[in-house]
């Protein structure tokens, strides 16, 4: 992240607001947006805003280009899909300087969002937001296209799923802003999906852990890398609907859900129980794991999770025939590659190698979850009792994972779900 001293420094502070699709969808909404945004100016902030594409623009772009070509090439969809973000930003300049308002658009590049060379799930690299720091100087509200950058090669890239959140808090990061909004139609992030747990609660408080744990896990929240810029500069990140008050608006008090360092939770409690659904399991056996680890990495086909084993009583010597390896991918941005992992298994021969379609993940997220093994114990209890079988588990500080069947994931959620969060009792000191 680069924020070297620059000649142009605003006099107030600053505050990013990013909002989503859903929140600029159409034009009586993208005026709201600039009311809302005029008001935080006009209590005496200066004001960077980041905003996806209108309502479902990206996937009625996708959907185009895949009724063109089966298998889009990545570079093309760049600069198809950051067409979107481009459109919003205009457009929402418009109504603010209907406002009366002096409001300037750029783009990710014109921005100085620098990322890396990967085309459709790019990672930043650096910010250089020195037009934006002028532009703020002389009181204007900058618009900045979320969800896309410039790679280092001078290529248009984007960021995958949830990239507006990236680019928000990287450039709240960059900036030194005072806080970060996240603006959509969801009034903050709850203990399960709403959908599928009815009886969820909104999370008033969440650590920057236990919200990069929720978004690796598929939890549709803020996203990860975003939650990396935040917890490396110590930035708020405030979750709300755009229709909620702003920070600034104390009066009807914080809702939605505030992102920091410290969230007040008792130590080992279970946060919140997510699932992702749309995963692919790799097992490899034998001398396919490193042809197998050399071909993702050739492909560029990233793991979500990674683990190798050596069967019991087995000399320890590295990826010999009976060392195991598993592989969980992510399924977006994976299933265009499935002809092509498909064919790689069955050059490696018949039986090192084999892919699994069929399982979704289901993981529960707290601090302090592992300290010791009580809910990896009681988590396979519940599910055991339900006659869910577990095909895996992994761990972290924050999380536990099981791999179920697909058709039984959200039953395992709402298990889950009424063990670890609604039958909750904390002790009493």
């Amino acid at each position: 992240m680069s924020n070297r001293d620059h000649p142009a420094s605003p006099p107030r502070g600053i505050v990013v607001q990013k909002y989503g699709g859903s929140s600029v969808a159409s034009p009586e909404k993208i005026r709201a947006v600039a009311t809302r945004i005029m008001q935080t100016q006009g209590a005496g902030h200066a004001v960077c805003v980041v905003v996806s594409a209108m309502g479902d623009t990206t996937d009625e772009l996708l959907a185009t280009a895949k009724r063109l070509s089966a298998n889009p090439p990545r570079r093309e969809l760049d600069m198809l899909l950051s067409a979107g973000e481009r459109i919003a930003m205009a457009l929402l300049c418009i109504a603010i300087g209907e406002r009366g308002g002096d409001a300037i658009s750029f783009t990710g590049s014109q921005s100085g969002i620098i990322t890396n060379d990967r085309h459709s799930d790019a990672r930043i690299i650096e910010v250089r937001p020195f037009r934006v720091q002028d532009e703020l100087a002389r009181g204007k509200i900058v618009v900045v296209a979320g969800y896309q950058g410039v790679s280092y090669k001078k290529e248009v890239t984007t960021l995958g799923r949830g990239g507006s959140d990236t680019t928000a808090v990287a450039m709240a990061a960059a900036l030194g802003a005072e806080w970060c909004e996240i603006c959509s139609d969801v009034d903050g992030v709850y203990s399960a999906d709403p959908r599928v747990v009815p009886n969820a609660v909104r999370l008033a408080e969440l650590s920057y852990e236990e919200t990069q744990e929720m978004a690796e896990s598929g939890a549709r929240v803020l996203n990860a890398q975003a939650v990396e810029f935040a917890k490396e500069k110590g930035i708020a990140i405030y979750a709300r609907a755009t229709g909620q008050p702003s920070p600034l608006d104390l009066s009807r008090g914080l809702d939605g859900t505030v992102v920091r360092r410290f969230a007040p939770r008792w130590p080992g409690s279970v946060a919140s129980v997510v699932s992702e659904r749309d995963i692919l399991v790799l097992q490899s056996n034998g001398a396919a794991v490193l042809p197998l680890l050399a071909w993702l990495e050739t492909r560029g086909i990233c793991g979500k999770q990674l683990h190798t084993t050596n069967f019991p009583g087995a000399p320890s010597q590295p990826c010999g025939p009976t060392e195991r390896l598993t592989v969980v991918l992510p399924g977006e941005n994976v299933h265009e590659e499935l002809g092509s992992i498909r064919q790689a298994l069955e050059e490696f021969g018949p039986g090192r190698a084999v892919l699994l379609d069929h399982l979704g993940a289901v993981s529960a997220i707290g601090t302090g979850i592992n300290a010791n093994y009580g809910n990896v114990l009681s988590g396979l209890r519940e599910l055991d009792a339900a006659g869910i079988a577990v095909s895996g588990l992994a761990t972290s500080s924050f999380r536990i994972t099981w791999l179920v069947d697909r058709a039984r994931l959200e039953e395992a959620v709402r298990r889950l779900h009424a063990h670890y969060v609604d039958a909750r009792t904390l002790p009493v000191p």
